[in-house]
């Protein structure tokens, strides 16, 4: 079993198609790194030290715990639930995290406060203006280390951007986003649809093709670089052919496959 140090997730960083001055947003699934020198620390801290000149972004979302039953959000002390490195990211004093009830962002690095800002302002989790859309802004590449596109929530962005029917709900939930000084800001809030992201898989190989995704290693994880300006591109014109492409899990059909393949 291979124990990874510091120095052997930079050289795996140094060799993906990312470079140090750009935008991560960064997805993760910690086992599937497996075993560190040091453990998800040690992770945070080759990435901040490779990204030292760029902006790291990992989600820290509360969708699970934030809701009507529990609509406060304490924007320095509601805890992300989505993994241990969101967990640990979210500790470091140094991270800006936005406003956001249910979606909310950390960042490090170039312009994190400016990249975090207002997020607390929109009415959807992805909507253009939000960090997701700065992300495309900012032609960001998106890593997600050991996990696939189901958890890539850029795309949830990709289809509000579109306006397809049935992604999110239809009544607003009336959450307080309550900030580190202590004020209470109302977020009226839409929903995603549950289920949607879980058919996202189906348009891999396409992307991969149209060199939307490239492929990488990060401890033993495998790692799918995702560049948001050409995800966007790609998945927007796939949605105007065919809107409820991830409407169900079937596979893609055949003719619909090869009118992907088409696309310029």
């Amino acid at each position: 079993m291979t124990i990874y140090t510091k120095e052997d997730l930079l050289k795996q960083l140094e060799a993906m198609p990312v470079e140090p001055t750009d935008t991560i947003m960064m997805h993760s699934s910690m086992k599937a790194i497996g075993e560190v020198d040091g453990g998800g620390d040690t992770v945070l801290d080759a990435l901040f030290e490779y990204f030292v000149d760029g902006l790291l972004v990992l989600p820290q979302h509360t969708y699970e715990t934030i809701g009507p039953d529990n609509p406060k959000f304490y924007a320095d002390k509601t805890r992300p639930h989505i993994g241990i490195l969101t967990e640990l990211f979210h500790d470091r004093p140094e991270v800006v995290r936005s406003l956001h009830p249910t979606h909310s962002v950390g960042a490090l690095g170039e312009d994190a406060i400016d990249f975090t800002a207002d997020h607390e302002n929109f009415d959807t989790p992805a909507a253009e203006g939000s960090p997701y859309w700065k992300l495309l802004e900012r032609h960001a590449k998106i890593l997600l280390v050991g996990v696939d596109l189901v958890r890539n929530t850029y795309i949830h962005g990709i289809e509000e951007w579109v306006d397809i029917p049935g992604r999110l709900g239809d009544t607003h939930q009336d959450l307080i986003t309550v900030s580190p000084n202590g004020t209470e800001i109302p977020v009226p809030s839409l929903r995603h649809v549950p289920g949607i992201s879980k058919h996202y898989w189906k348009v891999e190989k396409i992307l991969a093709d149209k060199g939307a995704i490239e492929y990488a290693q990060l401890g033993d994880a495998k790692v799918l670089v995702c560049d948001a300006e050409r995800l966007n591109h790609y998945i927007q014109k796939m949605l105007r052919i065919e809107p409820t492409i991830f409407s169900d899990i079937e596979p893609l059909p055949e003719e619909l496959i090869e009118t992907f393949n088409q696309l310029t």
